[in-house]
């Protein structure tokens, strides 16, 4: 494929490009509408022409059509998240390809709990996997995953099959130690790996029903700990979740959902920069070792919520199998609901824009046993749309159910191995088209991704020349921009004051929006000194306030864009950080 421009895959913030929406809505809307009336012509008509010009026929359809005129006329005060001036969260107008093919499916509806109800949508949703499967670097002939309606809920599909792999291999060694009565450790059975996994039943000649017997998910939890206990001859307390302490809320939930307990997600702290620490999860693995507990999986990120940040995912991919090499098999998962899409840069001339560290981060996302990857977000794609992927289909392996009313004959079903049952397959459909069109090459998407961090490079180099009072957070890995607010022999505490006035400032402005972001001393502390200290402010205060841009607009990265908007922010910027100078603290 040729380099990709943008400009045709956008409407725009004027609607420059709406003659070439009408005519898709219109290409659309016909196919739907001939697919209807010619595929059983012989049926009769189940709405008469008759029906259709009686009076109560056209009071109904005249209802019809106020109802939506008010709902469009209410919808014209919603954010307008598609101008250049919306800096805020991580979300921009959705592109052409995806609110096409978001449409085209959402008129057929099908829903791809089942190749019975979803013919098409089913194959389109294998086929967009394994583009997005391709992008982050798996082998996309052994990939697996499926759509989801955002990363909460792929994260917790990680979550289920990581401990799937957790439980089975514990209910193997908790039996085979009780035929043996030889010693046990919950740490060392959870963690031998598919393939001593395999040994060890056959050798063994443990059943099915004896693994069932011992399972913590199949039976009462409880007693299986008591028997955990006696085999190990200690306590026995559980697996744990090992996190970053950067990650994203729904690691949280997901403790709180699979009733782990939030005392089992341990958070492995941050490095100055706000980074996993690698020596810190380490010792955090040991710990848990130490303890006999395991460990149902690490999670890194690839680009965090607040800062956009990019863990050292090949650092963690390197102890990780360092752990292997010792027989311990840990599962990685990697959180790039943000920033999965930044890996379409990889192989291409635009990489050049990312540190070293980072491609080789991004590199190391192929390494992982799962990954969650947000189309709603990066992928431009319309809400919800998240999608769960893993390196093969042994990974991919989830406690299974069964529906009477579902025909298992039909092979690629997902219903049974999904945390969803019905599932959309308008985000399947959008990613689909996107795919097609854009491409997710690193001359075509990578170029894309490459453009939105530039702008955020632009804005970062304005602000350090243009405004004598912003301190901005360093480092920036992707394309969102943290700065707080700072006077000259400011504490933290006044900083924080004054760039809480700044945001409010932004807020009460339609002109640009902003967003803020507040780091906490039990996760961020170590980047909370470093930033201090760099801008010579006393540490008096046990959080960060930073007003936060995303750069993910497609028109800004423009050169016109950007020398139109670019001025205009830095002078509101400077205007009410001047207010908030003269602030009495």
């Amino acid at each position: 494929m040729a380099a990709i421009s943008t400009d045709a895959y956008f409407l725009g913030t004027r609607s420059e490009n709406a003659d070439s929406v009408n005519r898709a809505f219109g290409e659309i809307l016909k196919h739907w509408f001939d697919w209807r009336s010619e595929l059983f012509p012989d049926d009769a008509e189940v709405i008469t022409s008759d029906e259709r010009q009686s009076e109560e026929f056209c009071v109904e359809e005249e209802r019809l059509h106020a109802a939506l005129k008010t709902l469009c006329d209410m919808l014209l005060a919603e954010t307008p998240t598609f101008t250049p001036r919306y800096l805020s969260h991580m979300v921009s107008e959705a592109s052409l390809p995806a609110i096409f093919g978001h449409l085209a499916a959402l008129l057929h509806n099908p829903n791809n709990t089942s190749r019975e109800v979803s013919r098409v949508g089913a194959r389109v949703e294998i086929e967009a996997i394994t583009m997005l499967a391709e992008m982050i670097g798996f082998d996309p002939m052994i990939a697996q995953g499926h759509f989801t309606c955002g990363g909460t809920i792929a994260n917790f599909e990680a979550v289920w099959r990581a401990r799937y792999r957790v439980d089975h291999a514990l209910a193997l060694g908790l039996v085979a130690a009780e035929k043996s009565g030889g010693p046990f450790s919950a740490f060392e059975s959870a963690h031998v790996g598919w393939e001593k996994f395999d040994q060890i039943r056959i050798h063994d000649a443990i059943s099915e029903q004896e693994m069932r017997s011992a399972s913590s998910v199949l039976c009462n939890p409880f007693e299986i700990a008591e028997r955990l206990s006696k085999s190990s001859r200690r306590s026995y307390r559980g697996s744990v979740l090992i996190t970053p302490g950067n990650k994203h809320f729904s690691w949280r939930k997901a403790a709180n959902i699979f009733h782990l307990g939030e005392e089992s997600l341990w958070n492995a702290p941050l490095d100055e920069q706000g980074r996993l620490d690698i020596k810190k999860l380490e010792t955090l693995i040991d710990k848990a070792r130490h303890q006999d507990r395991p460990v149902i999986a690490v999670v890194s990120v690839a680009g965090t919520t607040e800062a956009g940040e990019i863990d050292p995912i090949d650092g963690v991919a390197c102890l990780l199998n360092e752990y292997r090499l010792k027989g311990i098999h840990i599962w990685h998962h990697v959180d790039a609901a943000y920033g999965g899409y930044f890996c379409s840069m990889l192989g291409g001339e635009h990489e050049e824009i990312l540190d070293e560290a980072r491609k080789s981060a991004l590199k190391a996302v192929r390494l992982a046993d799962s990954v969650t990857i947000d189309p709603h977000k990066l992928g431009y794609v319309p809400y919800a749309c998240g999608a769960f992927l893993t390196r093969d289909a042994r990974s991919y392996t989830a406690s299974s159910f069964h529906a009477p009313y579902i025909d298992r004959a039909e092979t690629g079903d997902k219903w049974q191995s999904t945390i969803e049952g019905s599932r959309t397959a308008a985000g399947a459909a959008a990613t689909w088209l996107t795919g097609r069109t854009m491409g997710f090459g690193p001359d075509r998407f990578g170029a894309f991704m490459a453009f939105t961090i530039n702008a955020r490079r632009k804005f970062e180099e304005a602000i350090a020349s243009q405004c004598k009072n912003i301190a901005v957070l360093a480092p920036a890995d992707t394309n969102i921009l943290c700065f707080s607010v700072i006077k000259k022999g400011d504490s933290l505490s006044n900083s924080n004051m004054r760039t809480n006035h700044v945001f409010r400032l932004f807020q009460k402005d339609p002109s640009f929006s902003v967003s803020k972001t507040v780091f906490d001393s039990e996760n961020y502390r170590r980047l909370i000194e470093a930033h201090a200290n760099r801008h010579r402010m006393t540490l008096d205060d046990n959080q960060l306030s930073l007003i936060r841009c995303v750069f993910m607009n497609p028109f800004l990265p423009k050169n016109h864009v950007l020398e139109s908007f670019l001025p205009k922010f830095i002078a509101r910027l400077n205007l009410y950080a001047e207010q908030a100078l003269e602030l009495s603290i």
